[in-house]
């Protein structure tokens, strides 16, 4: 049986980053000169940031006023079908890209690397599986039939994108998965029993190596099924980026904004893949809802440019997964949200050749149409001049698509 040791080196912030990046903008330090927690630098997110009690307050508020009802989900139609995931890791020249619903993507590099990421395979995503958001659209598979899994890369701390019982298991299945976080999540982790975690700032590389070894068939139940992959490489390598985003993070109310948000490149062989996670790209104010907010009225709205530094610092990518909903009322959730003309935007900046929408189809967390998001990506891409389909798309849950 084939099974990999792994090891990961941190390396420091490269010499060609936003001078912002440098001095560190984005965190707030105390009297004694570390960090206590983390902003978004720019005035693309708005005002200053509120807490978890002034979100909510307004999220109630808007309910009772009638002006942010939940969207009906009774006949929604988002398909689901069964993975089909390699069985050897070269069964493939392309990239594959399979959804798993929300912001989880699991990518098979032709390399032989296997990166799953936001990993969220619970029914609610929320502290407690009795209350809170239930899935409307049921999950692909489990996380048993997964393939080996060599990293796992975690965008923030918020519950629809970090679950301690999905990466909990994972862990024990593939005890050397390497897992990626931002600043402040690796004692979380360590917490939790992972040990193989690696925390960075934006704009730092880590270098992961996987290296084959010969072992007995372990009763880990880890699932691995690389005995079946005679042409299996001796080594794998990447390597991750820990790049820049527009959001928050927290899971209680006493930490908010406590640990770093971030997007991801991972880089392997010759292909590579940004991972927006979850951000927002500009901030929009309480418009009239027949009001285009990109029309000429709103057009000098801040931008948020840490995108387009990604594309011109790290660019291009061969593919990008880029959220796409979770953004009404806009008034509320556009700083931290995109809403998909401002994926398009984002798509554009980060120069990805191509891209699959995430974060919609899961959950409700706001008030748009479920299926609305992948409705108004096709009129924001037809905007932009970028072809409805075969550029940026999204899938059924479950489905690979390879580039």
């Amino acid at each position: 049986m084939v099974a990999y040791s792994s090891a990961v080196s941190k390396l420091e912030v490269a010499a060609d980053v936003p001078e912002e990046a440098r001095i560190g903008e984005h965190h707030v330090k105390g009297s004694d000169g570390k960090t206590v927690k983390f902003r978004n630098p720019h005035p693309s997110a708005g005002g200053p940031p509120e807490s978890p009690f002034a979100v909510g307050g307004k999220i109630i508020w808007a309910k009772i006023t009638g002006s942010m009802p939940s969207p009906d989900t009774s006949n929604v139609k988002i398909p689901v079908v069964e993975p089909e995931f390699l069985t050897a890791r070269t069964g493939s020249t392309a990239l594959r890209a399979t959804w798993l619903g929300h912001a989880c993507y699991f990518v098979e590099f032709p390399s032989g690397l296997r990166v799953l990421f936001d990993p969220v395979f619970e029914d609610r995503c929320t502290p407690v599986q009795w209350f809170g958001p239930k899935r409307y659209s049921p999950p692909a598979c489990s996380l048993s039939d997964l393939p080996p899994v060599d990293a796992v890369v975690i965008s923030h701390s918020h519950y629809d994108h970090l679950s301690h019982d999905s990466v909990q298991t994972l862990a024990k299945r593939n005890p050397e998965a390497q897992f990626f976080v931002g600043l402040g999540l690796e004692q979380w982790f360590r917490s939790s029993g992972i040990l193989n975690v690696t925390e960075m700032d934006w704009w730092q590389d880590a270098d992961l190596v996987l290296q084959k070894k010969s072992k007995p068939k372990a009763e880990t139940g880890d699932g691995d099924d690389d005995d079946k992959d005679k042409t299996a490489p001796d080594t794998i390598s990447a390597r991750i980026t820990c790049l820049p985003c527009q959001h928050s993070s927290g899971r209680t109310g006493r930490d908010h904004d406590a640990t770093l948000w971030a997007s991801w490149a991972v880089k392997s062989g010759d292909k590579s893949v940004w991972f927006g996670g979850d951000t927002g790209y500009r901030w929009v104010p309480k418009v009239a809802v027949d009001m285009d907010d990109y029309g000429p009225e709103y057009d000098a709205l801040p931008r948020c440019p840490q995108f387009r530094q990604i594309g011109d610092l790290r660019g291009p990518f061969d593919l990008g997964l880029i959220p796409i909903g979770a953004y009404k009322p806009r008034w509320l959730f556009s700083w931290m949200h995109a809403n998909p003309y401002d994926s398009v935007e984002i798509f554009k900046e980060t120069r990805c050749k191509r891209a699959m929408g995430i974060h919609w189809g899961t959950w409700i967390l706001t008030t748009e149409e479920v299926e609305e998001p992948p409705r108004m990506l096709r009129e924001a891409l037809k905007t932009s001049g970028i072809p409805q389909t075969g550029v940026f798309d999204v899938c059924a849950v479950g489905e690979t698509r390879e580039f």
